[in-house]
Order: structure tokens, then C-alpha cells, then sequence
């Protein structure tokens, strides 16, 4: 067994971060211009509440020999519910554009669900493990399986949060297949979620409106349309090169949320084609190594976790930019290591310090 952390992993990590920050610092000067903000303020609370708390869940998580996540899987998960169920509390949960999915404390708030899909890939990664014989049977492996995702899912249908619903249920369903799980069961898996998803959009409105837009460019240009057609503009702007750092302008007086989900438009304003196809060809590298880092691990748990976290992590990105991109409906997912969200950089630290500690113990 290998005594190192992966030290080309770590690279990736670190890029991403840098990336992100300088992204961010430019992309902050909008919002902090619309709000009457100092700039500073917003990046000193992602490198705080962010970097600092992450660096210091990164460094815990790399530590900590993989295999004792096996024994914290339950009540780790358990815990993560029952704070994502806290969001409905008056005076805890804080609302926010409609949707419950904060947590406020004191000044500064939280956000469960990202606790909950770490938590998630964890329980989902032991109990598939223990399981890895009995996963093919429809009885003891697949419906056991929807129940598991069935509780997550009735939590973030009712915040409602169906962007990360979308993750976990993706992320869940890959990682019950490669535990073990058949064509048939996988294939069963895609008719439920089309009808989940057909029931949501029926019920939902703002679900309906993001579909309408998804097939009619021109609806509501001004109304619900506004930010896929803003964001569409300001990547068609950049070009092949990019208008370069911090000369973009959609982000002062035209692009919704240019800290938040619609980070990857500031990107392809200021950095161009070659600017997005950088990041994307970084985040594909991140995931090959993950892979590869799982390929080698040494026993069936380490390999399902680092899938798992590989796959939650590279779903939400590319998620993220195809919206951005309009390729996909509006998810309103932030785009993982670049965009503003303190407790989603943190926890995204603690998931890939996992994944390094799976590396030093490899085959």
C-alpha cells in the first residue's frame, strides 16, 4: 500500500481554489456595485466561512483513516436529516426567494441540504459495502434503496430544492449500479424519475416556466426567461478570448446572481471559449483521477466513497454549466469550488479530503 497522498490530486484542488477565487473576486465587484457593498466583504466571507472552515474540515477529513466513515455512516446521516427537517422550524429556518432551505445563524446562515448529500454518499457507500451481495435482488437491494432515497427526496421536494433533489437522485442511482445493480433496475430507476419529474413540473409552476424556457428561447424574456437569456449574452460576448479579468459587465447591471449559479457566465464573458473549456477540461480531470484513485482503493467501501463523492461532485458541476449554457433547464445549483457559498466550498473541502485519504492507502 501506498504511504503518500495523491500529490496530482492536491494540484487539481488547489487549481480549482485559485481559479475560483480570482473568478469570484471579479465577479463580486458587480454585486457588491448593485448592493452598495464593499467587494471585500463577500470575499472575506467565502475565504473565512469557506477556505478557513474548509481548510480545516480538509485537513480533518485527510487525516482520518477512511474506513471509520463506515461506523459514523448511520448516525452521520441521520444527523444531516434531521437538520435539513429543521429548515421548516419558525425562527430557525430562514426562507429565502420562496424555497425553506437555510438555516440562520445569527449572521450568518447555512444551508443542510449540502451536510445531507456528503451525508447521503456516505450512508448510501456503507450500505451498499455490507450489501454488495444482495444489491441485484429486487426485494432485499432495490426497493430498500428507493425507501433510502425516498426520505431524502420528500425533504427537498418540500424546502422545495429540486436542483440537489436531481444530484442525489443521479449521484444514487450510479453508485447503486456500479455496487452491483442490473440494466433492468437502472433502466426502472430513469422511468420513475421521468415521472417524478413530470409530476413535479405539473404541480410546480416555476418548475413549468423553466421547461417553457428550456424549449422557447423567447419566453419571457423579461420575466422568468431573464437570466438564461442574460447569461447566454454575456458568454456569447467573450469570444474565443475573453473580454479579459475583470472587464466583464454583465455582472454590474445585467446578470442575475453573478457570485452564485450564474458564476460560469462571468467566466465565459471575461475568459472566453478557452477560459471555459480550461475549467471544464479541469473538472473532467478531477473526475478521472477520483476514478482512479477509487479503481485503486483497497477494499469495496473506499471505492464506492470515492465514486460517490466523485460523481455527487461532477454532476452538480456540469449541472451547473450546461443550465448556465441553456443545454439543461435552471437548476440554480452554484457551480462547486467557484461559486459564493461558504458551507458548500467547506463541505466540498471535506468530501475531496476524503477522497485524498482513500489515496494514501491505495493499491
Amino acid at each position: 500500500m501506498r504511504k503518500k497522498y495523491d500529490k496530482v490530486f492536491l494540484g487539481i484542488i488547489l487549481t480549482l481554489l485559485f481559479f475560483g477565487f480570482f473568478v469570484l473576486a471579479s465577479a463580486s465587484l458587480g454585486m457588491a456595485a448593485r448592493e452598495g457593498k464593499n467587494s471585500y466583504d463577500i470575499l472575506l466571507k467565502q475565504v473565512v466561512l469557506g477556505g478557513g472552515v474548509g481548510f480545516i474540515l480538509f485537513l480533518l477529513t485527510s487525516r482520518i483513516y477512511y474506513k471509520k466513515w463506515k461506523s459514523l455512516a448511520l448516525p452521520f446521516f441521520v444527523i444531516s436529516f434531521c437538520l435539513t427537517l429543521l429548515v421548516f422550524v419558525p425562527h430557525i429556518g430562514f426562507k429565502y426567494g420562496g424555497a425553506a432551505r437555510w438555516l440562520s445563524l445569527g449572521s450568518f446562515t447555512f444551508q443542510p441540504s449540502e451536510l445531507l448529500k456528503f451525508a447521503f454518499v456516505v450512508y448510501l457507500s456503507s450500505w451498499l459495502s455490507s450489501r454488495r451481495n444482495e444489491v441485484p435482488s429486487f426485494k432485499a437491494g432495490f426497493v430498500p434503496f428507493l425507501i433510502i432515497v425516498g426520505f431524502v427526496g420528500v425533504s427537498l421536494i418540500l424546502q422545495p430544492d429540486i436542483g440537489t433533489l436531481g444530484v442525489i437522485c443521479i449521484t444514487g442511482a450510479l453508485l447503486f449500479f456500479l455496487a452491483g445493480g442490473r440494466f433492468t433496475q437502472l433502466g426502472l430507476l430513469l422511468i420513475l424519475g421521468f415521472v417524478l419529474v413530470s409530476a413535479l413540473v405539473w404541480s410546480k409552476p416555476y418548475l413549468k416556466s423553466r421547461i417553457n424556457i428550456f424549449f422557447n428561447e423567447s419566453y419571457d424574456l423579461q420575466g422568468a426567461g431573464y437570466q438564461t437569456n442574460q447569461a447566454k449574452i454575456a458568454m456569447g460576448s467573450g469570444g474565443i478570448w475573453g473580454k479579459g479579468f475583470g472587464q466583464g459587465i454583465s455582472k454590474f447591471n445585467y446578470l442575475p446572481e453573478p457570485t452564485g449559479d450564474s458564476i460560469f457566465a462571468v467566466i465565459g464573458e471575461e475568459f472566453g471559449f478557452i477560459g471555459t473549456t480550461f475549467l471544464i477540461l479541469l473538472f473532467l480531470f478531477f473526475c478521472f483521477k477520483c476514478f482512479h484513485i477509487a479503481n485503486r482503493a483497497s477494499n469495496t467501501f473506499g471505492r464506492l466513497l470515492a465514486s460517490g463523492i466523485a460523481i455527487l461532485i461532477t454532476v452538480q458541476v456540469f449541472v451547473n454549466m450546461y443550465a448556465i449554457a441553456g443545454l439543461i433547464p435552471l437548476t440554480g445549483l452554484p457551480l462547486i469550488f467557484i461559486s459564493q457559498g461558504g458551507s458548500a466550498l467547506a463541505l466540498a473541502l471535506a468530501e475531496v479530503g476524503i477522497i485524498l485519504n482513500i489515496s494514501k492507502y491505495s493499491l
